[in-house]
């Protein structure tokens, strides 16, 4: 029997904001390991048929992620994660980017902040991430690349991940 789990996707084009808000069957440490720890995210931080790889991790204030989204190909698409407030298991928040192997950053293509909130719904873990784009056009860009069905697809994979720990 599968209950339904929340999944909210909402753009505000006034705000440049994206906010996702996703219930997990899961306690909220385990999904916030999750999040922050490399070899977790390396299973799941990619929309299916895409893995992940992380070259670089430190998850505190000032630290930053720098991972790969690896197609079937082969062809590595980089990205990185710069950590800027982190209060353990209730959220952190992140600026975000395009980047190369060696965490440059593309400056042609949008950057953005994360805000990532974790709280208990029931049994079940909630996660909100609000992510704020500098102009509208960013925000568009992004949609454009696919980002909700991106997201979904990735948030799949995370419950399977999930029911695998639990």
């Amino acid at each position: 029997m599968s209950i339904h789990l929340q999944f909210d996707f909402l753009v505000d084009k006034d705000k440049n904001t994206m906010t996702i808000r996703r219930e997990f069957r899961a306690k909220r440490q385990l999904v916030w390991d999750a999040y922050t720890k490399s070899e977790l995210l390396d299973k799941w931080f990619a929309p299916k048929p895409f893995t992940t790889k992380t070259k670089h991790m430190d998850f505190r204030e000032g630290g930053y992620w720098l991972y790969a989204m690896v197609d079937p190909e082969g062809k590595e698409y980089w990205g990185r994660t710069d950590y800027q407030k982190i209060h353990p298991i209730d959220y952190y928040t992140a600026l975000d980017a395009f980047c190369d192997d060696n965490g440059d950053i593309n400056p042609a293509l949008p950057r953005a902040k994360w805000d990532v909130r974790f709280q208990d719904k029931g049994e079940n873990a909630l996660v909100e991430t609000v992510v704020s784009y500098a102009s509208l056009n960013d925000l568009e860009t992004v949609i454009k690349m696919g980002m909700e069905e991106g997201m979904k697809l990735t948030l799949e994979k995370l419950d399977e991940l999930l029911e695998s720990q639990g």
